[in-house]
């Protein structure tokens, strides 16, 4: 117990380090042998937020302007504008 002490802090990733692996298994997973981005990590949080954004706007648009998600025989959904009976 007392060695885990005398050696400080523990870094993210020293776990896996410090185990024996293959140059393989190091190829295919090297997320648990880099250190998180945070620059590109907020850049595509930014991205995928602008992507829900767009796609809410124009869910919204389109049901502003009359239309209503109908669901075809074969199981697809498509926009359709909204008619009156008396048409």
């Amino acid at each position: 117990m007392s060695e885990n002490k005398a050696k400080g802090p523990h870094q993210p990733g020293e776990g896996i380090r410090s185990m024996r692996s293959t140059s393989v298994f190091r190829l295919i997973n090297f997320e648990l042998y880099t250190k998180p981005n945070t620059i590109i990590m907020g850049i595509g949080l930014a991205a995928i937020t602008g992507v829900f954004g767009y796609i809410a706007y124009m869910r919204y648009k389109y049901e502003s302007l009359g239309y209503y998600v109908a669901i075809k025989e074969d199981g697809q959904e498509q926009f359709v504008k909204k008619k009156s009976n008396w048409e």
